[in-house]
């Protein structure tokens, strides 16, 4: 069974940076960084594969980073935007085609709250 929890969210102001977590265990496969905002479709915004991949909206100011002995994936944000806020989820084991689609990963974590003030 594979297990996601997700930390290091919090409130910013605009410029600043942010690290979040993602505890796993399990046999997770490909993960992903995905983000929501209500109202809105879940967002994926970073892969990591065999290659990591980034989203448009957050290329060149995120980085998918990863803790191997402690299985921590992480997101490093920098240059955070007020459009950055919004709830962000870990996933696990792809088991669709589209790697930046919510619909093709069978696990999640809680989510953890970003805020980014101007």
């Amino acid at each position: 069974e594979v297990q996601l929890v997700e930390s290091g969210g919090g409130s910013v102001q605009a410029g600043g940076s942010l690290r979040l977590s993602c505890a796993h265990s399990g046999d997770t496969g490909v993960m992903a960084w995905f983000r929501q905002v209500p109202g809105e479709e879940r967002e994926g915004i970073a892969v990591r594969g065999i290659h990591i991949t980034y989203a448009d909206s957050v290329k060149g100011r995120f980085t998918i980073t990863e803790d191997y002995k402690n299985d921590i994936l992480y997101l490093e944000m920098t240059g955070l935007q007020p459009e950055d806020t919004a709830m962000y989820y870990c996933a696990a084991l792809l088991v669709g085609p589209d790697r930046f689609s919510p619909a093709s990963y069978r696990y999640w974590g809680q989510g953890t709250q970003v805020s980014v003030s101007s």
